[in-house]
């Protein structure tokens, strides 16, 4: 589920609490324990442990569709600690008597954690939109989350599940053509209020227990009496995801972040320490000799030669494309169905076929219809990512991005030149 400011109600919630627990057991273990006074050495405790698993698989995984990992939203979430002690204190009371096991400290700071992600993002939604919003409501709109995907899990395999379908439509269903809404059921935003209010009561004889709207807790008591609202929250998570979806491409074509940047420079820095002469640094006086004093000769032009030609014999080409799981011969097969004339492909001759894919990419999108198939990736019908590309030129991916904008900054200023000498 996606509203605007909110960074942890996507499916990656459930990574970022595993990671937050795991920690918190390694944290809470150490010296102290959970005390009102030791709030900031549990955030510092936390941060460290996060330090060390920032590598690992379940760090590294998506933590929701804006490109946050579950390690930035696991760090975000243990910082706010800082500015919101009442949490703490709340974990600090429940765990004083005794000391708890493992899957007891577990469970209660998966608690603290999932009433503090409710409260941050609702803060976040009211700076977002200026309408008030609550850890309650912001509870609330994930409720009607889940109940839309059970219904149209329930909706998706009707004829197994005919007597909960009837239920949730107020009407029986017969054997024969699905319901008329079982195919309007798109989106979220084509839930209806009143499927929602009859799923909730169908699940005490459907799914093992009370729905959260017929339970005894006054948690969702008004909206139990209010559709109009049911439906308003059910338009606005809809019409969000719509908006917010269109912004995703950026993110397949730009998976890196900000550290990509700081682990290159510091492997550069590393590099030239290593590589740096033993002993103090001496500098040596400037002398002239007879090759100083001669006129520069420009350097002899290399023989024509196609930028992205290859000796048929070097198996290199075949080692990169299958490194980054292209097929074999990718980057021939691809060079070939480029083509050699037109205005464009003189003004990018000079640059090789990576970087001009990556032009492609990003003025026409990943998947044009106007690319050859041998451009595209076999397993996703569209052109090979901005990994994939760096791999293939055998260069970081901070640098394909540069040659990338550069050649795109010399198609601007050539289309621009046309225009005023045609003007």
């Amino acid at each position: 589920m996606r509203l605007p400011g909110t960074r942890y109600q996507e499916p990656g919630w459930e990574e970022v609490r595993k990671l937050l627990g795991q920690c918190s057991l390694a944290a809470l273990r150490g010296e102290g324990g959970a005390r009102p006074d030791l709030r900031d050495d549990y955030v510092e405790r936390m941060a460290a442990q996060l330090l060390a698993q920032r590598h690992g698989a379940r760090a590294r995984a998506a933590g929701n569709g804006y490109g946050d990992t579950v390690y930035e939203l696991a760090v975000a979430l243990v910082v706010e600690l800082r500015a919101r002690p009442a949490d703490w204190d709340t974990l600090c009371a429940a765990l004083a008597d005794d000391p708890p096991g493992d899957a007891l400290l577990r469970k209660k700071v998966n608690d603290m954690f999932a009433v503090l992600r409710d409260r941050v993002d609702a803060d976040n939604y009211q700076a977002a939109c200026g309408r008030p919003c609550s850890p309650n409501r912001m509870y609330a709109y994930r409720m009607l989350d889940t109940a839309y995907h059970d219904i149209a899990r329930v909706f998706a395999d009707w004829r197994a599940h005919r007597a909960q379908v009837g239920a949730i439509l107020g009407r029986e269903i017969l054997d024969g053509a699905a319901p008329i809404e079982v195919r309007q059921l798109r989106t979220i935003a084509d839930c209806r209020p009143e499927w929602v209010l009859r799923w909730s009561a169908s699940l005490e004889a459907f799914g093992g227990g009370p729905g959260p709207l017929h339970t005894r807790s006054k948690r969702f008591a008004s909206l139990k009496t209010s559709p109009d609202k049911i439906a308003a929250m059910l338009r606005e998570i809809g019409d969000y995801e719509q908006l917010s979806a269109n912004r995703d491409q950026d993110w397949l074509q730009d998976l890196d972040d900000a550290s990509a940047w700081v682990e290159d420079y510091w492997r550069v820095l590393q590099e030239s320490d290593s590589a740096a002469t033993p002993g103090p640094d001496r500098i040596l006086e400037a002398r002239e000799d007879a090759l100083d004093l001669e006129d520069p000769q420009p350097d002899p032009a290399p023989p024509d030669a196609p930028a992205d030609s290859a000796d048929p014999a070097d198996p290199r080409p075949e080692t990169l494309g299958l490194s980054v799981s292209l097929p074999p011969g990718y980057l021939r097969e691809a060079a070939a169905a480029a083509p050699a004339d037109g205005k464009i492909a003189r003004l990018l001759a000079a640059d090789g076929l990576p970087v001009r894919l990556a032009v492609f990419a990003r003025l026409l999108g990943q998947d044009d219809d106007v690319y050859p198939d041998a451009w595209r990736d076999p397993a996703t019908g569209a052109l090979p990512t901005m990994q994939q590309l760096a791999a293939l030129a055998e260069v970081s991916l901070p640098t394909l991005r540069k040659r990338r904008d550069a050649a795109i900054a010399r198609l601007g200023a050539a289309i621009n030149d046309k225009r005023g000498s045609d003007a």
